[in-house]
Formats: structure tokens, sequence, C-alpha cells
């Protein structure tokens, strides 16, 4: 695993205390989800952060121009696009995206193929939510989809699993959101630590 990435971060301090622990990626979701920041609340935090940190803003069935607009306003390393979203609207817009697949059965890695993305998250599955579900995911499934491409591997992970995760799905990366709660949208920094350290120490076997 390369990539570790601390998503639904919601405050400066806990977005500070993920980038001190040595996350790679911090996301910012602005879809429908009880972790939704605002634009401005996102540009407070990341004013505050180094200018190196690679930040993500989570978008679902967001129209292209408003996707465009805030990637400026915040400077985005890269758009994580968790709805419907086609190929031609991500080819179409002008910073780096990472697409999100939702795998309730294998037809997902049809999905994965047929959109031609390098770099993909698999998340797990619920027919009421976009994502976020903290449910885990089908191990065997993950391991074919991590053949495709750089999948960073969500749903259900938490410090106690991720490195059976690792080690059963060896993805590209790792991304982790409630698994690292102590309530929503507030990060636990025992388990958050817990979790990088586990990752790296996976990384070193």
């Amino acid at each position: 695993m390369r990539i570790v990435k601390i998503c639904g971060l919601t405050n400066f301090e806990d977005a500070s205390f993920a980038v001190e622990c040595g996350a790679d990626f911090i996301g910012f979701v602005f879809a429908e989800s009880p972790r939704r920041v605002t634009p401005e609340k996102a540009f407070e935090i990341l004013k505050a952060l180094p200018e190196w940190v690679v930040s993500v803003g989570v978008f679902a069935n967001e129209p292209l121009e408003r996707v465009e607009e805030m990637s400026r306003f915040l400077r985005l390393s890269y758009v994580q696009l968790h709805g419907s979203e086609s190929r031609e609207y991500a080819e179409a817009l002008s910073v780096p995206f990472i697409k999100a697949f939702k795998a309730k059965d294998e037809s997902v890695l049809d999905e994965i193929k047929s959109f031609g993305v390098e770099m993909f998250i698999l998340d797990s599955y619920a027919s009421d939510r976009l994502g976020g579900t903290g449910k885990r995911l089908d191990f065997c499934l993950a391991q074919k989809a991590a053949r495709l491409g750089k999948m960073i591997l969500a749903g259900g992970l938490t410090p106690d699993n991720v490195a059976e995760a690792g080690r059963r799905v060896n993805p590209f990366g790792v991304d982790v959101s409630s698994g690292v709660e102590f309530s929503v949208g507030r990060k636990d920094y025992q388990k958050l630590k817990r979790f990088v350290e586990e990752v790296r120490r996976c990384e070193k076997k």
C-alpha cells in the first residue's frame, strides 16, 4: 500500500493531525453526507496546512461547472467522483480525478474496465447511500479489482483490519473515514494514528 487517504475531515485540528500522522491524501466531502463541509470551511482548513498537502474534494453528480469552480477556489489536488458521472464528464475536468466505484457484485469489474481510469476507489455498496457506509468489502472481489489499476480500497476499514486488507488485497492505497472516528465527522486520534501505523507496518513486511 502506498497511499493512505483520511477522508470526511470537518475541522483543522483533525486535518492537521492526519497530516502529522503521515496521511498522504486528505479528503473533504462536498456531496450529501453528515460529514459534508462548505467550500469556505475547507478553504479555511487548507490555507492553514502546509502547501504540499494533497487535497481531495469528494463530489457526487454535481454540475461540471460547479466542480471546476470549487476546484480552482480550493486548489484541489484531485476531484473524487462518487456518483454516476460518465467517462466524458470526468475527462472534461481540468483537475486530476479519482473515480469511485461501488462494489455491489462482480459487475463492478466491467464498470472499472469500461471507464478506463488509472486510479480509482473501490467502496462498499449500499442502496441508500453514495459512500461512507462503513460496511466491509468482499476481499475476493477487491483482489480482482486491484489488478485493474491503482485501486484505493475503502469501506469498513479500521485499525484492526487494515493490515489484513493490505495482505489479502494488496491495494495501491486505503481510504478511511468512519473507521477512525469517535463521532460522525470527528476523528479519534488514537485510532487515526494506529491506522496509519498499521499500514506502514504492513508495507515493511
